[in-house]
């Protein structure tokens, strides 16, 4: 358990922003100048905060009015900057026993393994015996975040550990800070202004603007808000909603996922029959009928109910239906809006086409054991 309750002033910014988290990871979202990096450097203690209480667990790390402050080095933080900050005269192997010696500094015992458990949740065993120099830049933040690890980290702090690099090396390293998630039982903070990054990685999202918290809770129920839009981004706009795979289709190349709001068809996905799924819909890929479709190209059709009507802003306008407690977004026109009568209560059905979901709007779940046999693979 983190709690989090800061005030702080750095020149004419002020930071006043409050949140828990229970553990997973917790995304801190907004736009730049935020208060993000601030807030994340009171809770490694780089910052002493003019006032407030930061207790992780059952230690307190900060409380102001009890003139507590547990220097950073001791607060058994691992700090995951926005490039590797790696020692550019070590190999990779050097650089991970580094973060090993750091623990061995504060007495913590050597678990047996730890290393090469480390290696295999990264995937960086062929990247040992090279330098910091020879390796790409999502190579370079697996590395670095092997090395916070190995240094027995309460808490992992990760400022924007994705900004520095391009999409590919972005889409290189997503999986692996999925694993680190779910496969570890240490807590992550996790900075980003991107939305496509919090919706795939984040079980608690913190929405902070101008140095305040906006909105704080599971990341689905925030990121289907419409009244956040104005924070999070309209142009990346959606809900997220909680599958399973239920089946493949090797014929057309298609696999389907299993929500409470309904079965959606998507793109071939090598996956394991059962394996959980993180899907995000974005509401400019929704349509909206008020009949049940016929003679439609598109595949996913889910019955709901429209839940609210967000407030217009020119001629569009954001819908929240409810698909059997699933809350999903659509993005319309005014005109639709009134064209199809549309109001809270009233019964529809969203229609999404299957070439809506790509690799920025499902992810979440290890492909299949090696040896699995076609028929666990693909039904």
């Amino acid at each position: 358990m983190l709690s989090v309750a800061v005030e702080h002033r750095l020149g004419d910014f002020r930071l006043d922003a409050a949140f828990d988290s229970t553990g997973g990871l917790t995304a801190l979202f907004g736009r730049s100048g935020a208060g993000k990096t601030s807030l994340v450097n009171a809770i490694a203690g780089l910052i002493r905060p003019d006032r407030g209480r930061i207790t992780l667990e059952d230690t307190t790390l900060t409380d102001t009015e009890r003139g507590v402050f547990v220097p950073a080095r001791r607060r058994h933080i691992g700090y995951v900057f926005q490039e590797g900050r790696l020692f550019p005269h070590l190999t990779v192997r050097q650089n991970l026993l580094y973060g090993r010696w750091f623990a061995r500094e504060r007495r913590d015992a050597a678990r047996p393994g730890e290393v090469e458990h480390v290696v295999d949740l990264l995937g960086i065993g062929d990247l040992l015996a090279r330098r910091p120099a020879n390796l790409s830049g999502g190579e370079k933040q697996r590395v670095a975040i092997g090395r916070a690890l190995l240094a027995h980290p309460r808490l992992l702090v990760m400022d924007e550990p994705l900004a520095s690099l391009d999409e590919a090396r972005k889409a290189e390293i997503l999986p692996y800070v999925e694993r680190l998630r779910d496969d570890t039982r240490i807590p992550i903070v996790y900075v980003s202004h991107q939305v496509a990054e919090v919706a795939r990685l984040a079980t608690t999202l913190v929405v902070l603007s101008e140095g305040r918290v906006a909105a704080a809770g599971p990341t689905a129920a925030i990121m289907g808000r419409i009244d956040l839009f104005p924070l999070t981004g309209r142009a990346e706009a959606g809900a997220i909603l909680s599958t399973r795979v239920a089946e493949h289709d090797v014929r057309f190349g298609l696999t389907t996922l299993r929500a409470a709001a309904g079965d959606l068809r998507v793109p071939y996905i090598d996956l394991r029959l059962g394996a959980p799924m993180r899907v995000r819909i974005r509401a400019r890929d929704v349509m909206i009928a008020v009949e049940p479709p016929h003679g439609l190209s598109a595949l996913n059709v889910l019955p709901g109910t429209v839940a609210e009507i967000g407030h217009a802003d020119g001629p569009i306008v954001e819908i929240r239906l409810d698909c059997a407690g699933e809350a999903l977004v659509a993005r319309l026109t005014r005109r639709s809006v009134e064209s199809l009568g549309l109001e809270p209560g009233r019964q529809v059905y969203a229609v999404i086409k299957s070439i809506a979901f790509d690799h920025h709007s499902i992810a979440g779940a290890a492909p299949a054991a090696p040896g699995a046999d076609a028929e666990t693979r693909h039904g």
